[in-house]
């Protein structure tokens, strides 16, 4: 706890951001010692005058524990960037979180993900799409992300859950608060089958302002993001903008094209993003087909196979040669090819031509090896 209280105490200091916190442990080596140093030696780590500022001032009517505390008491736990459970695709992004709030839990299932999202005001066509995706996509081991807000989002976490699947409801507020009133019963579901999560520390109110940026988490938990209806003016286009940005693909829904509702989804599949016509149209795109076969596969590969685990950690997106892996390696290349046939088989690597490699959109998973 003393660790995770200087984490949490950064979090609410104005003006210090992830790229910021970066800077401190860098200069510092830990937080513990960034949150008692100097002005002189904050500004030498890359503070600037105001961050120093007020910094200096919280921590003269502050104590971390506080927070800590009352995060504990709401019935949540803290995960910081050194935490093996932060989750691995909202790692990726730039300038990820460095504390999150956790009511519920996360898995390893979750790295398979999409984010389904749209307006508040849904009409019977938006709604009824949402439960018809959110449900199909459930079903097939996807796990539904989206914001708790009315209208779109609260049918995609209904559907995922009556359809017995995972869903993680990202908050634009304190882990201990809730918004809106009305979705208690729906924010218990989920936390029974998946999690509430906030990087906002605890007694943050749900103000406006507090919402556009947690969609950055949305997309960072998400290999994609479904946007089902949405008008021109509607922040779930905010969301779209930040899976951009973050490398995520960008699904719309079609809409009538006399309807305001459709307006923001239909410019966005004219600006690009990919039709979204049915379910089987996002998980052959994000390589999705498979997943329930894909995390048995997981389950069962051989815990002392420790060439696999060597080969996977030299793929990334950028394509290898299989002599480049067995010379990085140091294997024979026929225990090498050994291994990426199976890995291929398993769904976790692609060959895309030319005896060169990939690591698989799913096959990012990190191995025990006893």
């Amino acid at each position: 706890m003393a660790e995770i209280k200087y984490w949490v105490g950064f979090n609410r200091a104005p003006g210090i951001g992830p790229a910021k916190v970066r800077a401190l442990i860098d200069h510092f080596g830990d937080l513990e010692q960034a949150w008692y140093a100097a002005s002189s030696d904050l500004r030498e780590a890359g503070l600037d005058r105001r961050a120093i500022e007020n910094l200096v001032k919280l921590r003269q009517s502050y104590d971390p524990i506080t927070d800590v505390r009352k995060a504990e008491r709401s019935g949540a736990h803290i995960l910081t960037w050194d935490d093996p459970a932060y989750p691995v695709r909202l790692r990726e992004i730039p300038n990820p979180p460095p504390v999150l709030y956790v009511k519920g839990s996360l898995a390893e299932s979750d790295q398979w993900a999409l984010a389904v999202i749209g307006t508040r005001r849904a009409t019977a066509y938006g709604k009824e799409a949402t439960r018809v995706f959110a449900s199909e996509l459930a079903a097939n081991g996807v796990t539904i992300v989206s914001g708790l807000a009315r209208g779109i989002d609260a049918v995609a976490h209904q559907a995922a859950l009556d359809a017995g699947g995972r869903t993680i409801a990202v908050l634009g507020n304190g882990i201990d608060q809730l918004y809106p009133p009305e979705h208690r019963k729906l924010a218990e579901r989920i936390i029974e089958s998946g999690a509430l999560v906030c990087d906002y520390p605890p007694g943050t109110r749900p103000e406006a302002g507090n919402f556009p940026p947690r969609n950055r988490i949305i997309n960072g938990l998400s290999l994609g993001v479904l946007i089902v209806e949405a008008p021109e003016t509607s922040g779930a286009l905010i969301t779209a903008d930040f899976a951009a940005e973050q490398g995520r693909d960008v699904f719309a829904m079609p809409g009538n094209v006399f309807a305001k509702s459709s307006t923001g989804t239909n410019k966005l599949l004219r600006d690009g993003a990919i039709m979204a016509l049915s379910t089987q149209d996002v998980l052959e795109e994000l390589n999705m087909t498979m997943v329930a076969q894909h995390i048995e596969a997981r389950a069962i590969i051989p815990p002392q196979n420790e060439t696999k685990k060597s080969v996977l950690d030299l793929l990334s997106s950028e394509p290898v040669h299989i002599d480049e892996i067995g010379r990085q390696t140091g294997l024979p290349i026929d225990k090498v090819s050994s291994a990426l046939a199976m890995m291929e088989l398993k769904g976790m690597v692609r060959q895309v031509g030319g005896m060169n490699y990939i690591v698989a959109r799913e096959g990012r998973v990190e191995y025990k090896v006893d």
